[in-house]
């Protein structure tokens, strides 16, 4: 038994409590059934970890890293599914991690700039995820005998992946998003201070002696396990709406850095429960709505900034 199906055995209760309080036809059953359970708990554990992994991307300008590590997520699936594997974000999550960890020593290394390094991967990925799954072929690997890759005959819903699909989140997806939002929630906790010493100044950070390189690495392979633990909720190629739109709202309204963590916890949380209640009742995908009603509420909250500093900008003094 895994931290999720643990998870869901604690909260499962309490949304059946909840579930005659809430609206709609469809959307109750979040509440209610077991599949749709998972895909709330799943929705609600990303949601958290994505506000407060947002917020230091965002002080890092690695605002993108989340769409490049998105689509190195899809080409690791690809890779899973076409292998035959149960669970294609293990595939994932090993590919992300490995890309997150070379984006960061190129940047450091300045062998290339965050962005290119961050694009070529981003395609290269991609391309490749697409190209495995039209790929029929065998080959043999000495003491480990034939791989078959049988990409033209995939079936598995690949627009689930791209753009998210709630429904495909099982027993064991649930398990390891879990454990990943868990795991990442507590990294990010304990490196808080050294983090952001090294987001804010990272040459005074290593004159005081912190581990700039290590801390650097290590928040590049929880911002990769986040990124694949989003991908059935909002899918590859929507990543960045819940990573970072939550966050750029966040910094819209919050007077510190602390505020900002609290108001991308509730910009992330009002996105996600808005974008699956609409989904739901309207029948429409759950990723893609998520990310409509996340950069809705960024675009409303700077528009009502815009005017409130407009009406109550002070008159110069004339004397």
């Amino acid at each position: 038994m895994g931290l999720g199906t643990i998870l869901l055995g604690i909260t499962a209760p309490v949304l059946e409590l909840i579930a005659p309080l809430i609206p709609g036809d469809i959307f109750p059953y979040f509440f209610t059934m077991e599949l749709f359970q998972r895909a709330l708990i799943a929705a609600i554990m990303v949601t958290i970890v994505a506000g407060f992994l947002g917020s230091f991307l965002l002080l890092r300008n690695l605002a993108l890293i989340g769409d490049g590590l998105g689509h190195v997520s899809f080409g690791g699936v690809a890779i899973g599914i076409v292998l035959g594997a149960a669970a294609p974000l293990w595939y994932a999550l090993l590919f992300s991690v490995i890309a997150a960890v070379l984006i960061h020593e190129m940047q450091t290394r300045e062998i290339l700039t965050g962005d290119a390094s961050i694009a070529i991967f981003l395609t290269g990925m991609l391309a490749l995820g697409l190209v495995v799954l039209r790929l029929d072929m065998a080959f043999d690997i000495p003491f480990y005998g034939t791989i078959e890759i049988n990409g033209g005959g995939v079936t598995t819903d690949i627009e689930g992946y791209l753009f998210g699909n709630l429904l495909l989140i099982d027993e064991e997806s649930l398990d390891l998003i879990v454990m990943t939002s868990i795991i990442s929630l507590i990294s990010l906790g304990m490196m808080y201070s050294g983090l952001l010493a090294t987001t804010i100044d990272p040459l005074a950070a290593r004159i005081q002696g912190l581990p700039v390189r290590s801390i650097g690495i290590w928040f590049s392979i929880v911002t990769a396990a986040v990124v694949v633990s989003m991908v059935q909720v909002v899918g590859t190629l929507l990543v960045t709406a819940l990573l970072v739109t939550p966050a750029a709202t966040a910094q819209l309204v919050g007077r510190s850095f602390r505020s900002c963590l609290i108001w991308a916890q509730i910009f992330g949380f009002s996105s996600v429960m808005l974008g699956l209640y609409y989904s739901a009742e309207l029948k429409t995908g759950t990723g893609s709505m998520i990310a409509l009603v996340a950069a809705i509420i960024f675009g409303s909250v700077a528009i009502l900034q815009t005017i409130v500093k407009v009406l109550i900008k002070p008159k110069d003094n004339i004397n």
